[in-house]
């Protein structure tokens, strides 16, 4: 007797089950034609992140919601203008093929929008709008204004079968650049001071002979992806790494290397720096330069020589710095290695279990590895920040003096003086090293009030440099290790 109750119970479920589950499709909504009703909307006005002419923008949407308990019937849906963006409702391109689009209450639907600007004959910006209406078949109209600013820039590469060459090229700050493939420069690349170089995805520079790039404080050089919209709705492509592919700079003589308030960002490989020819090594000169955000490497010296300062190298998936070769010197610089420290996945590549400083001199051949660090700051999320790979640690040449130092141990001679070794950090040293997109609190790797980098630095050392990266002075007080120095 029970099986049989059991039985007729499951042929119930059977038959009525899918007779409710049909019955919401068999709902017929009311449509209103109150004239005070009205739509939402996701935003009031669609503004788009900057758009290089002749490119196009990504896809933005809208949404577009009915919140009255009857349905309302969209009639019309047109542009102002009708030049300069593109929209799709409901899968359809052509606006005036739309008519009676229906949306039920407490429903919403679709809207795709995207730009594509003619040139504009300008160095600067410039400015296009044009509105979206609505007509209600109850007579009410509404409004979004849809705005975008296109910037006119100068292309290399685009039609080149992958690689372009030149005997020398000048980027300047009046347009920016957007290069598409690999560019070869076989001898003097030079970039002014407000140059922006943007780099399509895998793109990369090769320098065969001397590079001059000569930002400043107000006007940086900036090398970056190509990407200027957005990955998800508060969080910039540029803040995910690994969106072109890297800065190289190969020489063949004893080529010279400037640079100054050069900012590198978000590729695979910062700035990697080699010889073919250990007789003649080439020379870096990097003052005020911001090496950020590469998914392998930072900075890499091979056979290279070195003066660095007043530089940030920071959030590496591999080393923030390489040094294989040569005589390097690092003064007031900030290596932070925090690379994937973020409550959202944004990077190509996960972080490598590796220190943020490796330094190579176990060479049996020339040249030898000589690496200093003076009033720097290195830490990171490991604890062992600094590797030192050397056959006898009393004979190593290079020195670290008055540095914040987050390792384990540091057993040579010449790292005697005021060096301090960091196993558990029990102050923060930086205002913030980890991402929170929801808060838009990015990484900031200024010194924090309680900061154990503060005042440490030696000062006879800070003399040549008595402003930090940001024009900060160090004059007349305590200076930091670090290329900032602390300000409330």
């Amino acid at each position: 007797m029970r099986k049989k109750k059991i039985h007729i119970l499951l042929l119930c479920t059977l038959y009525f089950v899918p007779l409710f589950l049909l019955l919401p499709s068999c709902r017929e909504y009311k449509v209103s034609n109150d004239p005070s009703l009205r739509l939402s909307f996701s935003c009031d006005t669609l503004l788009f992140d900057t758009v290089f002419t002749a490119q196009g923008s990504s896809t933005a949407q809208i949404m577009v919601y009915n919140r009255n308990k009857n349905a309302l019937i969209i009639d019309r849906i047109w542009l102002t203008n009708g030049t300069a963006f593109r929209v799709n409702v409901d899968g359809e391109p052509d606006l005036s093929r739309l008519s009676h689009v229906q949306i039920n209450g407490g429903d919403s639907m679709f809207i795709f929008v995207r730009t594509d600007i003619d040139p504009t004959d300008s160095n600067n910006p410039v400015l296009v709008t044009d509105q979206l209406h609505f007509h209600l078949e109850n007579d009410a109209t509404q409004e979004i204004e849809l705005e975008a600013y296109g910037q006119d820039v100068i292309r290399i590469g685009r039609n080149n079968n992958g690689r372009t060459d030149t005997v020398s090229a000048t980027f300047k700050a009046a347009k920016p650049y957007i290069i598409y493939d690999t560019l070869v420069v076989h001898k003097t690349l030079t970039m002014n001071a407000g140059a922006r170089i943007y780099m399509h995805s895998g793109a990369c520079i090769y320098a065969l002979g001397d590079v001059k790039a000569k930002g400043t404080l107000a006007q940086p050089v900036i090398l970056r992806g190509d990407r200027l919209d957005r990955l998800f709705e508060n969080v910039p492509y540029l803040y995910a790494g690994g969106s072109w592919d890297g800065f190289y700079l190969q020489a063949e003589q004893k080529q010279t290397y400037e640079f100054s308030y050069v900012d590198i960002l978000s590729g695979n490989v910062g700035l990697y720096c080699m010889t073919t020819n250990d007789g003649a090594m080439p020379s870096l000169r990097m003052d005020g330069c911001r090496i950020h955000n590469h998914t392998q490497y930072g900075l890499v010296l091979l056979h290279t020589n070195a003066l660095v300062t007043n530089t940030e190298i920071s959030n590496c998936g591999s080393y923030c710095i390489y040094c294989d070769g040569g005589t390097h010197t690092f003064i007031h610089t900030t290596v932070a290695s925090y690379f994937g420290s973020t409550d959202i996945r944004i990077q190509s590549a996960s972080k490598q279990d590796v220190a943020a400083v490796y330094i190579d001199n176990l060479r049996k051949t020339t040249p030898k590895t000589k690496t200093s660090f003076y009033n720097s700051i290195i830490t990171g999320s490991r604890t062992r920040q600094v590797v030192l790979a050397t056959p006898l640690d009393r004979y190593y040449e290079g020195a670290f003096v008055s540095n914040y130092l987050k390792t384990d141990s540091l057993a040579i001679p010449h790292a005697s003086m005021n060096v301090y070794w960091i196993e558990d950090e029990k102050n923060p040293v930086f205002r913030n090293t980890f991402y929170k997109y929801k808060e838009y609190n990015y990484y900031d790797f200024h010194l924090d009030s309680l900061s154990p980098a503060r005042e440490i630095g030696d000062s006879i050392v800070a003399l040549p440099y008595p402003s930090d990266r940001d024009g900060v002075s160090r004059a007349e007080v305590k200076p930091d290790a670090g290329c900032y120095q602390y300000r409330p």
